[in-house]
């Protein structure tokens, strides 16, 4: 019983420790360290087990963020999250606004700007509707400083670039349009489909990272990608970080993608990841198919 309610825990319990740490790898440690302990204690003296493995998780966090190697890739800050398929529900519901925000990469990358707790207080509180009350008791707070800290926390995120990616059939049109213009070579096609400051992040691995914006940029940018996946075998359409994301495959492998942010029915923005360190679970997602939450979705062609 103390297994299978765990196992039942699961996906709640990585939902809330990537949305933390930004890191799939990391999460799914925070999340095994965390039933490590729950093996050690018994769940029948707990009021609240369910509590209890948030806590737990949520402080494993706490411990990794406030770590020193955590610290410099906060300061670093333009490294891009590692990306998890989110079509079969991987990091839980995204049926609303928030939940969907909160697993953006833009989201992600804001979020590097607060603290630990704060990154904490916000998360359970946006991502998760915790109650004030709760997530005061959770974290050790007053009920008043949960509610300054995720007003500080809404404060500073919200200073940032439009997010609200959304992974809808026009969306997903507009994904699809994209491609098949870079791909014909038409560029010129591109300048209806992006807006005007349209910004573009590659994080290409071994500390190569490229960060341009505006149409001009974009287009010349779009060219340079698509001749590093040239040799790519398949292009595949589906769900990355809750928007719509272009999956570069080579021999059956993801090899790189592209998560593609709308705004006012054009593109507003592209993120790529081709590090091979930083595709790792993308890669296990997408390997094992329709048996792995969010694989499923990434089974649809592009033209």
């Amino acid at each position: 019983m103390t297994t299978d309610f765990f196992t039942g825990e699961r996906g709640r319990l990585f939902g809330l420790a990537y949305r933390l740490l930004g890191s799939a790898d990391d999460a799914e440690d925070a999340v095994q360290d965390a039933y490590l302990r729950w093996r050690r204690v018994d769940p029948g003296g707990l009021t609240a087990p369910g509590a209890w493995l948030t806590k737990a998780v949520t402080n494993l966090c706490l411990t990794r963020l406030t770590s020193a190697p955590a610290r410099r890739e906060a300061a670093a800050g333009d490294e891009l999250p590692e990306p998890v398929l989110t079509g079969g529900g991987a990091l839980g519901p995204l049926e609303t606004v928030e939940q969907r925000e909160s697993v953006s990469f833009a989201m992600l990358v804001l979020m590097r700007s607060l603290t630990p707790v704060e990154r904490a207080v916000f998360v359970l509180r946006s991502a998760f509707d915790y109650p004030y009350p709760e997530l005061a008791a959770l974290l050790e707070l007053t009920e008043a400083n949960a509610r300054q800290l995720y007003s500080r926390a809404r404060r500073r995120v919200d200073t940032g670039e439009t997010r609200f990616p959304t992974s809808d059939d026009g969306s997903m049109r507009l994904t699809e349009s994209f491609m098949t213009a870079v791909r014909s070579g038409r560029l010129e096609l591109l300048e209806d489909l992006l807006v005007a400051d349209i910004a573009t992040w590659m994080d290409l691995g071994d500390g190569e990272r490229v960060h341009v914006r505006g149409r001009a940029a974009v287009r010349r940018n779009a060219a340079a990608t698509l001749a590093r996946f040239a040799t790519v075998s398949d292009f595949l359409l589906t769900e990355v970080n809750g928007a719509p994301g272009i999956l570069f495959l080579q021999d059956g492998e993801i090899v790189g993608l592209t998560s593609v942010e709308t705004r006012d029915g054009r593109i507003s923005a592209l993120r790529t990841v081709a590090d091979p360190q930083r595709l790792r679970y993308l890669r296990t997602q997408f390997a094992a198919g329709s048996g792995k939450p969010g694989a499923a979705a990434a089974r649809r062609p592009l033209p």
